[in-house]
């Protein structure tokens, strides 16, 4: 008879949000597999739970998958935890999950703390659909072309991130600066004792972030409300239909006088996204024909 494989979600923080029936299941399994055996034991022993433990991680589940599976054949009931939250989830686990299913293997999930969920429901946004899309980028350039797509999402307009401690200010400063009219929840150290919730406009989150000695510790939930109200209007990131991209560059030239048609061109671009940088350029051209600028 083939065992179960359970698919078990641990705290995302505090160790007391873990569930008594994970624990009741824990105790019942032969071996467990978890992404970080170091971390896993701290939770392990304060529900004194004492399970072989095998690791499970990016580096090795491809190599490690045929053990898991072979242990399930032979009867044995095996749990898949990650260091927090649930596996699978920007977590390693599926590949198990997957190889089990293929081999007619029972897969039952444990549910339980989860930072996508708990970060959408202290948002305060109404989130009657979201996408949840991992780890964003590191690079500047692709995150600015991932920005942009969530303008153009038709769907949603709630988008649910991960990121480091040590990216995070740079990741808010480029939202700062070209997407300020986007709105954020960012929630630090989910469940923990420092717990942090930052709420606003890009700009007023990257005030409180840069005024936060301890930023750059602990882990990042980040949810987006794009707005999409404000991009059907057209008053946000696209210019009114009555006026002309020339009409734009000279608004921007009389409002700020000391600037130059160089600098008016790239203002535009950073804030309407819709528009081509082809399309302002030719704008510009045309500016210079009729003014001689």
């Amino acid at each position: 008879m083939k065992g179960t494989l359970y698919v078990i979600a641990t705290p995302i923080g505090n160790l007391d949000d873990f569930s008594y029936r994970a624990i009741e299941t824990l105790n019942s399994l032969d071996l467990i597999a978890v992404e970080d055996t170091r971390k896993s034991i701290i939770l392990l022993n304060k529900y004194n739970i004492k399970k072989p433990l095998f690791s499970n991680h990016k580096f090795n589940e491809l190599s490690k998958v045929k053990f898991f599976i072979d242990k399930l054949l032979n009867g044995n009931n095996v749990g898949l935890m990650s260091d927090a939250g649930m596996p699978c989830i920007s977590d390693p686990g599926y590949i198990l999950v997957n190889e089990a299913i293929k081999n007619n293997i029972n897969v039952t999930c444990i549910p339980g703390a989860s930072a996508v969920l708990s970060s959408v429901a202290l948002s305060g946004f109404n989130a009657l659909s979201f996408s949840f899309l991992g780890f964003l980028p590191r690079e500047k350039k692709e995150l600015t072309s991932l920005f942009n797509k969530l303008l153009e999402d038709k769907l949603n307009n709630i988008f649910v991130f991960y990121e480091s401690p040590k990216r995070i200010l740079k990741t808010i400063k480029i939202l700062a600066d070209d997407y300020n009219f986007f709105s954020l929840c960012l929630c630090n150290d989910l469940t923990k004792k420092f717990e942090r919730i930052y709420r606003g406009m890009p700009s007023s989150v990257l005030n409180e972030l840069e005024n936060n000695e301890a930023s750059e510790k602990g882990e990042y939930a980040l949810v987006i409300n794009t707005n999409t109200e404000n991009k059907e209007k057209g008053n946000i990131n696209s210019p009114c239909n009555n006026f002309s991209i020339e009409a734009l560059l000279v608004d921007y030239l009389i409002k700020n006088k000391n600037e130059t048609l160089k600098t008016a061109i790239k203002e535009i671009n950073k804030t309407h996204k819709n528009l081509s940088k082809n399309n302002i350029y030719e704008a510009s051209l045309n500016l210079k024909k009729m003014f001689s600028l």
